[in-house]
């Protein structure tokens, strides 16, 4: 009797003794299960943040502040450097000379990308992006015919923005005359230029009027007083509205508007601010929208665009477009004209020209 109680005793123990095992197990397991769970809920790391890049801006002559090209890429730059995480940094450039230097510069402190604003620096762009494959090198307002892998350009319609300003000065001049302020001759202010131009002619048919447009080059895009020199004797001659695509020497077309109490247009950036009362409007091309298009679009894991080039129209929202504080100086009846002329354009009814020689086709559709 007493073994059979003391044997009873011993299973009594023994299965204890394993519940008690079989508990602590179950408890470790699920104290690991939860602190998985823990880890797989925390949040993934938002795109786009803390982006370990570093780009080096090279400027044209124009400089930082030029309140229009250069402004407009350092802008696109400061705005990924706050939402993206990136580290950006530039080099201002006085002469022609410089950009080679300026690059090197950038290329010696080890960034990941140069960015050059302007086709005045496509040469070295080029050079600098074969002699650094390892580097990746974006221009704007240049477009290569055989880029290599590490370089990209990026281009604007800048004609069609022109062609809408153009139009909005042909509606509002009361002289019958308008000026056009260039900066440097080339492909991309020629566009500027048949473009505003043929706005114009296309606001005159409208009116069943002549307007004239008188055109006149500073030769670059940062001496001030010729610009303002320039626009003083186109107001002069009678003219009431200028429109510049000259950088930063077009601040002086809106100087010499300001003190002849006429009106300027202003580009590349919504130039309102300079003069709110003689600012008509601006032809937006704008180049802070690119650059910060294209390092949003690394920062997400895409590769660099490189070898290829990159082109922005009416099509592709704000990037190209005439500025918003446009409905400050225009007149209602005008600017409601202008979402139907942007369709027009957009469904190529209007083919907007950019050269002599498309200028010459659209006047025949005239």
């Amino acid at each position: 009797m007493k073994k059979t109680s003391l044997f009873l005793a011993l299973v009594l123990l023994l299965s204890s003794f394993l519940v008690a095992c079989s508990n602590g197990n179950g408890e470790n397991k699920a104290a690991n299960n939860q602190e998985a769970n823990n880890a797989s809920e925390e949040p993934a790391k938002e795109a786009g943040k803390d982006f370990d890049l570093s780009v080096g801006f090279v400027t044209d002559e124009g400089g930082i502040n030029d309140q229009s090209f250069n402004q407009g890429v350092h802008e696109g730059l400061l705005k990924a450097e706050k939402d993206l995480g990136i580290k950006q940094s530039y080099q201002e450039s006085k002469v022609a000379a410089d950009y080679a230097k300026n690059m090197d510069t950038l290329l010696d402190a080890d960034n990941d990308l140069i960015v050059a604003a302007g086709f005045k620096l496509a040469d070295d762009v080029e050079k600098k992006a074969k002699e650094n494959p390892d580097v990746n090198f974006l221009i704007v307002d240049y477009a290569y015919d055989d880029a290599p892998d590490n370089l990209t350009g990026i281009v604007f319609q800048a004609e069609q923005p022109s062609f809408l300003v153009g139009y909005i000065a042909g509606r509002t001049t009361e002289t019958n005359k308008v000026g056009f302020v260039g900066g440097q001759e080339g492909n991309v202010i020629s566009g500027f230029d048949y473009g505003y131009e043929a706005g114009v002619k296309y606001a005159a048919k409208e009116l069943g009027k002549e307007i004239t447009v008188t055109k006149q080059y500073v030769g670059n895009f940062s001496d001030v007083p010729k610009a303002k020199s320039i626009t003083q004797t186109m107001f002069n001659g009678g003219c009431d509205v200028v429109f510049h695509a000259a950088g930063d020497a077009g601040t002086g077309v809106i100087e010499a508007a300001k003190e002849a109490g006429k009106w300027a247009i202003g580009v590349d950036k919504d130039q309102n601010e300079l003069a709110p009362d003689n600012v008509l409007t601006s032809a937006m091309k704008r180049a802070d929208v690119a650059i910060y298009n294209i390092l949003k679009d690394m920062s997400e894991g895409k590769d660099f665009p490189g070898g290829q080039t990159i082109t922005y129209s009416l099509k592709d929202g704000d990037a190209v477009d005439i500025a918003p504080s446009s409905n400050k100086n225009v007149k209602p009846e005008i600017l409601e004209e202008i979402p139907k002329l942007k369709d027009k354009i957009i469904k190529e009814e209007i083919k907007v020209p950019y050269n002599a020689e498309t200028f010459k086709e659209f006047e025949k559709t005239l």
